[in-house]
């Protein structure tokens, strides 16, 4: 069992997926290094700022974990939308979404044991997300108008329509725009005290493993895959091309609906507005550098968590805006899609080539004698 173990451990190391993000996060480490010098700064001093206040200590550690929770879930959104051959942008309107379900599930729904009373909350929140997500892809299905497009603008009416009901049907007393505080029974457990570490860390990486064993062990996972692949050998093949969309993007904005229900859950106790910093966004970056792997995005979304909480400290330290994190994530993110596009570019060139080739050698026609 050890034997097999390190057999697949060796095989994920030695994979090209693998050895691309980790070449993608060092080359974007070394270039900010280099845009940092460029500006006056040393990277040395910004980098151990950085770390140390991302896993400085035990307090630290947890603020890492904790600002990762919300980033897992929008990874494995965008990753298991993108598995089954959709591309939902729309993480930020499914999360918001779902925060507001899980605000008034946690608000109104007293005098229930806690169990119950989350159970009831992070369900709300995942069938809130997953039906703002299929709203897109009956729109695709349907109309054929593209998931990305929809998806994007589900967006923008999801943050205004959640704003306009705290503000005008749901606002507690006071001057900002918040729903009332939920029951303490609807409360995530926090993990580390004054920290924004709770339960809902340990629920995403549930959700991780839960996905791995689905795509690895099941049959909705086996066919998920194949429409993501080739949807039309899918199609012959016996999968009804269609339900499975709707079903990728129902998993898909359910996740990203989780994202939102932890931090009211978790961190706030309320739905506010503005509360998220682009979380949902986040999530397309995280999934692209985790691959689309469960595993490998719960990696990168820590990752992404460390950047957050280590800016503040090398702010705070050296001075150094918090918004160079954005470019190092900018940077992250072009050195993964790189190699991919000078693979895309190669193969391109030599089937232009071959065509080209072909066509020199074909034999003459009557009409060119």
């Amino acid at each position: 069992m050890l034997g097999n173990a390190a057999q697949r451990v060796c095989k994920v190391l030695k994979s090209k997926k693998l050895q691309t993000s980790l070449l993608a996060l060092v080359g974007a480490i070394v270039v900010s290094g280099l845009i940092l010098a460029l500006s006056g700064y040393s990277p040395f001093v910004a980098y151990g700022a950085m770390f140390s206040g991302a896993f400085g200590g035990a307090a630290n550690i947890a603020d890492t974990l904790g600002t990762a929770t919300p980033l897992i879930f929008t990874g494995l959104a965008v990753a298991i939308a993108m598995k089954g051959g959709a591309v939902n942008i729309g993480a930020e309107g499914q999360l918001y979404m779902g925060a507001f379900a899980a605000a008034l599930a946690g608000a109104y729904g007293k005098d229930l044991p806690m169990v119950l009373h989350i159970a009831l909350c992070l369900l709300a929140a995942f069938i809130a997300g997953g039906l703002w997500a299929v709203l897109a892809g009956g729109l695709k299905i349907k109309l054929g108008v593209s998931e990305v497009i929809i998806t994007i603008m589900l967006n923008y009416i999801a943050t205004y329509l959640t704003d306009y009901l705290t503000t005008y049907h749901f606002k507690a007393e006071g001057m900002v725009v918040k729903t009332e505080r939920v029951a303490e029974s609807a409360m995530l457990p926090t993990l580390y005290p004054h920290s924004r570490l709770t339960v809902g860390f340990l629920i995403a990486i549930l959700a991780a493993v839960i996905l791995v064993w689905v795509l690895r062990r099941t049959v909705f996972g086996y066919e998920l895959q194949a429409v993501g692949l080739n949807p039309f050998a899918a199609e012959s093949g016996g999968v009804k091309k269609g339900r499975q969309f709707l079903l990728t993007m129902l998993i898909s904005g359910g996740l990203a609906g989780l994202a939102g229900a932890c931090e009211v859950l978790g961190v706030h106790g309320y739905f506010m507005k503005g509360f998220s910093p682009g979380y949902g966004f986040d999530g397309l970056a995280i999934a692209v550098l985790g691959q689309n792997n469960p595993l490998g995005v719960t990696l990168s979304a820590i990752l992404y968590g460390a950047l957050r909480s280590g800016a503040t400290m090398m702010d705070r330290m050296t001075k150094i805006p918090q918004d160079f994190v954005g470019i190092m994530q900018a940077l992250i993110i072009i050195f993964v899609a790189t190699p991919g596009l000078v693979y895309f570019y190669r193969r391109k060139k030599k089937k232009t080539a071959a065509i080209h080739k072909g066509s020199e050698t074909a034999p003459a026609t009557t009409e060119e004698v």
